[in-house]
């Protein structure tokens, strides 16, 4: 999906303003450089949004920039990035919007049409709950334009959007051939995204992610994001002093069959990334990852009253149980 969007939008000798607030932030400043754009980076701290300040300078100082890329939801920090603002800033500047949704698709609003996003993408694999290997791309109207207007062809055959827009036009242009059985799957995801209906999704979601949050931090646990700015798909913990991370993440694998993620970048060894997507958002989940990693933080020396815990992510999710 990234490297679909960048290497549509971006031609060889354009500037363009990416940020970056971690790893997969910096990552699309690392594939527009290799489009052959020149970068402007506009960066955060990890576990931080981005500051639509920062952006404005950016604006201000690189008005000739074609497009503005930025990361919805950090994989890499579960930090929700705010939107509204950036968007105001980038169509008052002329430029082209790009946003990565790959972990806020399925399982929280990604503002398309409210703020004109020109170009989005996702994944399957994470809040759509399907099976990976499948890039949902949405190109909004002028950005369609834009890229049949190219001076130059794409960079990829395979990722070239004016060819696959003919493949699935009136006109049937052969250009590959599709994933049948993962498209079916998408589908049926998809499905079920319909019959419990977003505005349910979306909460679900949230007040899932709230009642682990209030668990984690009833264990005496510290959160790597500020309470504002937390995706409800994923949350970061920091692992507390002198408790070895790999090490509780393998006995969460070995012992409970339960995989979180390991810190990336400059969080390596000091965070562990909880996932609560899809289908995964549920209450069991969190009771067994909650009851699981109390236990082993007890036996790492940390002591923790998991029961205490439990009931603070209980009392959550018994309080939420209807959209507010």
């Amino acid at each position: 999906g990234m490297e679909t969007a960048c290497v549509n939008m971006i031609e060889r000798g354009d500037k363009v303003i990416v940020c970056s607030h971690g790893v997969f932030g910096s990552r699309m400043q690392d594939v527009a450089g290799r489009c052959g754009a020149g970068v402007v980076e506009v960066n955060a701290p990890m576990g931080r949004p981005v500051d639509p300040g920062e952006v404005e300078k950016a604006i201000r100082a690189n008005p000739d920039a074609k497009l503005l890329g930025i990361v919805q939801a950090e994989t890499s920090t579960g930090v929700l990035q705010p939107l509204d603002e950036i968007a105001s800033l980038v169509h008052e500047a002329g430029m082209f919007m790009l946003v990565d949704a790959v972990t806020s698709l399925g399982g929280m609003e990604v503002p398309v049409e409210r703020l004109g996003l020109d170009m989005v993408y996702s994944g399957s694999q994470k809040c759509l709950a399907c099976p990976p290997g499948l890039a949902p791309v949405t190109v909004g109207p002028k950005a369609v334009e834009h890229i049949k207007g190219r001076k130059t062809k794409v960079q990829s055959w395979y990722l070239d959007l004016t060819m696959i827009m003919r493949y699935w036009g009136e006109e049937r242009f052969y250009h590959h051939t599709a994933p049948v059985n993962m498209i079916y799957g998408l589908n049926e995801g998809l499905r079920v995204i319909a019959e419990e209906g977003l505005e349910n999704r979306f909460a679900r979601h949230r007040y899932n992610a709230e009642a682990l949050w209030a668990g984690l931090e009833a264990m005496g646990l510290e959160l790597l994001v500020e309470p504002a700015y937390r995706l409800p798909s994923l949350t970061s913990v920091k692992m507390p002093q002198g408790v070895d991370e790999a090490l509780v993440r393998r006995r969460l694998m070995d012992e409970y069959s339960i995989e979180v993620g390991s810190g990336l970048g400059d969080l390596k060894g000091k965070i562990i990334r909880i996932g609560l997507m899809g289908s995964g958002s549920n209450r069991r989940n969190i009771v067994l990852f909650l009851s699981a990693l109390g236990e082993i933080l007890s036996g790492e020396g940390f002591s923790n009253d998991t029961g205490a815990a439990l009931d603070e992510a209980l009392s959550v999710i018994e309080g939420k149980r209807t959209v507010e």
